[in-house]
């Protein structure tokens, strides 16, 4: 199974983006969107270090919401 996690660009230097999501940041290469825009606060869908497409706010939004009540679920399964 893989995972694909939306992110925020936060700057872009070369091909290599500095990218956030729910708090954390990482560098992110932007070499596999090809002539997909990518600009300083749009929204990527990154995996493993790549961004592999561009999304919207909105997207990116309701992917963290749903991060977040599956982290809740287990948190409570496991207290």
């Amino acid at each position: 199974m893989c995972l694909a996690v939306p992110m925020r660009i936060v700057s872009i230097e070369g091909s290599i983006a500095r990218c956030e999501a729910m708090g954390v940041q990482r560098n992110v290469s932007l070499t596999l969107l090809d002539s997909q825009e990518a600009v300083e606060g749009n929204y990527v869908l990154v995996h493993v270090g790549y961004a592999i497409q561009t999304i919207t706010a909105a997207d990116a939004e309701t992917s963290w919401d749903l991060f977040e009540q599956i982290a809740s679920v287990l948190e409570n399964a496991n207290a």
